[in-house]
């Protein structure tokens, strides 16, 4: 499932990375192809101008300056049937004009301009060969004469002496920066391409008048194309843009796809590692559970065997008669009996807490003569095992809302669990004070300790530390879930810092009543 998850993710940045690529391709290609149809609206507009001129020199009636014509074409054809041929001639006539450059204000600084136009005349003449009077007739019976104004070739010619006129002149004087900005934009806006932009044009590689303020040529994102062609499609002139933010507007064509994609692979993280959560967990509870099984198998075994026996010692013959030793057996019996029933009592105190049917009612009590009360239920363990409990009741203040019965069991709780979690000598220490207006209460003990992977868990239900088949310490990992539980009722705060092999301190912090 990990691979499976990890190949997801690589694919979706695959995926997302050659999108990205073909959206700076189709940018670019639409840059191109925008800067192109600027570069020709330009010289269309240049153009313009010099059309005037042309067609107000060929449309005004002004005498030619010189005539010549520039080709002949004569194609004769011979019809056997009716003895006539067809001659077929056509001439192109070319007229030369000049016309002052001043008067036409184009600003070009030359003292006239040459402009020609061409003119196509079609002649067909139809002769018939038949003797007439013996000779033979050589003027033509019919003639077609056809005469046209050569437009296209007329525009070809005035193109090249339009560009030779121009080619060395100024790109400030044949352009300006409004024009450009505005061609550009009105041709960005028609391809799509909705981002700031910066603009130049270069002379031979070198910056001219017409250029933005911020404009910077950088190699690799700065795109370029020549304008003013020559007559050999040559041009000393390039018009540059570049796009400042050109990746955050790459990245925002695809900004929904990476979106969607980041929010659907969180969803399966989440989901994968929910799944994965609940499979530890599930594993740590079956874990908790057979500990708690073989601590309840091993609490429950020695009783039943310590009344087995007791049972068939009052049977035999030689002790029923031993008034003595049977109310011993008896007493054990009863001791041992009273062993499991708080076993079975514990388990069902929690689970009772669980679902909040455990009654407590509390009352105005004293957390010091609670804590008092409490030692005496375990002083005679500690005395057993020659320890000590310490007291250190520093609180002046120690009222409390509290339930007596279930508060003492949580001080007992603490207290026993350090005497069975100390290998000597119990020592215990157990501190009050007050800290504004909350009682502390501090219990410390010179025991194993633990370590702070089990500090983390310690409150949990039916959680002990893993000794394994180990028993040396019976319990079934009830008691300080049974004190967090009561602690938390009476909206008190408990904590623990310890370490290992020297000890713990539990802290209780409950707030007071006045």
């Amino acid at each position: 499932m990990s691979l499976s998850l990890i190949g997801i993710i690589f694919v979706q940045a695959f995926f997302i990375n050659n999108a990205l690529e073909n959206e700076e391709k189709q940018f670019t290609s639409d840059v191109f192809r925008s800067l192109s149809l600027v570069s020709k609206a330009i010289e269309d507009k240049e153009l313009l101008s010099y059309d005037k001129l042309y067609k107000e020199v060929t449309k005004n009636g002004r005498t030619p300056d010189s005539s010549e014509i520039r080709r002949l074409l004569i194609y004769e054809s011979f019809n056997e049937e009716t003895n006539q041929s067809t001659l077929f001639k056509s001439t192109i006539t070319e007229e030369s004009f000049k016309a002052p450059s001043l008067f036409f204000d184009i600003g070009i600084g030359t003292d006239s301009i040459d402009f020609k136009r061409f003119t196509r005349q079609n002649e067909t003449n139809i002769i018939d060969h038949s003797l007439i009077d013996g000779q033979k007739n050589l003027q033509p019976i019919q003639t077609f004469k056809d005469y046209s104004s050569m437009d296209e070739l007329g525009q070809l010619f005035y193109k090249k002496e339009y560009r030779a006129l121009y080619k060395n002149y100024p790109v400030y004087k044949r352009i300006s920066n409004e024009e450009v900005l505005e061609l550009l934009q009105s041709q960005f806006s028609i391809s799509g391409i909705k981002t700031t932009f910066e603009y130049a044009i270069y002379d031979k590689d070198l910056s001219t008048k017409i250029r933005s303020d911020n404009f910077e040529r950088t190699p690799g994102t700065t795109i370029g194309v020549p304008i003013f062609l020559d007559n050999e499609s040559k041009s000393n002139f390039r018009l540059y843009v570049d796009f400042p933010e050109r990746k955050k507007y790459l990245l925002s064509s695809v900004l929904s796809m990476i979106l969607l994609s980041i929010l659907f692979t969180s969803i399966i993280i989440l989901a994968y590692s929910s799944a994965i959560y609940q499979l530890i967990k599930q594993r740590q509870i079956s874990q908790i559970k057979t500990d708690f099984i073989n601590n309840m198998t091993h609490e429950f075994k020695t009783p039943i065997a310590t009344i087995n026996l007791a049972i068939d010692s009052i049977r035999n013959p030689k002790i029923i008669g031993d008034q003595e030793k049977v109310m011993r057996y008896l007493k054990m019996i009863k001791d041992e009996n009273k062993r499991m029933h708080a076993q079975v009592e514990n388990v069902l105190r929690i689970s009772k807490l669980e679902k909040n049917e455990l009654n407590i009612s509390k009352e105005r009590v004293e957390l010091n003569d609670l804590i008092d009360d409490a030692i005496t239920h375990v002083e005679l363990l500690v005395e057993d095992r020659n320890g000590y409990v310490k007291t250190h009741l520093k609180a002046d203040k120690s009222s409390v809302l509290a339930n007596e019965t279930h508060f003492t069991n949580v001080i007992v709780n603490i207290l026993d669990n350090a005497i069975k979690y100390s290998e000597g000598e119990p020592k215990i220490d157990v501190y009050t004070e007050n800290v504004g207006n909350n009682i502390l209460i501090k219990i410390s003990d010179q025991g194993n300790g633990m370590s702070k992977q089990v500090q983390k868990r310690v409150f949990e239900k039916f959680y002990r530390e893993h000794t394994g088949n180990v028993h040396n310490v019976k319990g079934h990992g009830l008691g300080l879930a049974y004190v967090k539980r009561i602690v938390d009722d009476h909206q008190g705060h408990i904590s623990v810092e310890s370490e290992k092999g020297k000890g713990s301190v539990f802290t209780i912090k409950l707030p007071l009543i006045s």
